[in-house]
């Protein structure tokens, strides 16, 4: 009995030993390229889909519309030639902004440290002060600290004041060059609304 179970196993190893390494082999060729097909298909993915991985990242016409009530205005074009002198890179010579209820609406994409991405922000701004400022879009991985309420805040009522504003905004650590670049777009704002028809 036992000679016969031995020689039915080994048949049976000898048959499978053959399907197992056919098996095996395509199975290392699946196996070789499921990482290709893969990492392709997080590639796409992550393009189409990296604006999630935000800290903020809200579209300008969410902000607008926001910031309207859902009456967002036609936009209006302004006259940046020598307007923003050295504080933010070069301005296109006609920016949009957006005007109602005694306001104006002004939406940048500014680099805060050469070799980071734009940082995209809104002011509000009401009678030659900042009304409310906002953050839509940072992508950097430290300094999202900026968009929060809390340093936001410091903004509301600033004006003019030489080549800054007339407020103290706190500094945040490892964030240096995100809360400068928030300031000068304060004042850019500031000095654009200044320069626009009433």
């Amino acid at each position: 009995m036992k000679s016969t179970f031995r020689n039915l196993f080994s048949i049976g190893a000898r048959k499978s030993a053959a399907e197992h390494s056919a098996m095996r082999r395509s199975m290392v060729v699946a196996g070789l390229s499921f990482p290709v097909v893969s990492f392709v298909s997080m590639s796409a993915r992550a393009a189409e889909g990296l604006e999630k991985f935000y800290k903020y990242n809200v579209k300008p016409e969410e902000y607008l519309s926001g910031v309207f009530a859902g009456q967002v205005p036609p936009p209006q074009v302004a006259d940046t030639a020598g307007k923003s002198g050295d504080l933010m890179k070069p301005l296109p010579q006609r920016l949009r902004y957006w005007r109602a209820n005694g306001r104006t609406v002004w939406i940048f994409d500014e680099i805060g440290k050469a070799g980071y991405l734009d940082t995209t922000c809104g002011f509000v701004v009401k009678g030659g002060a900042i009304e409310s400022a906002s953050v839509l879009i940072y992508r950097e991985s430290r300094g999202d600290q900026i968009g929060t309420a809390g340093f936001l805040q410091q903004f509301i009522g600033a004006k003019p004041a030489g080549a800054g504003i007339d407020k103290n905004v706190d500094n945040i650590s490892g964030a240096t060059y995100s809360v400068n670049l928030m300031k000068r777009m304060a004042r850019v704002a500031l000095a654009l609304d200044a320069s626009v028809p009433a």
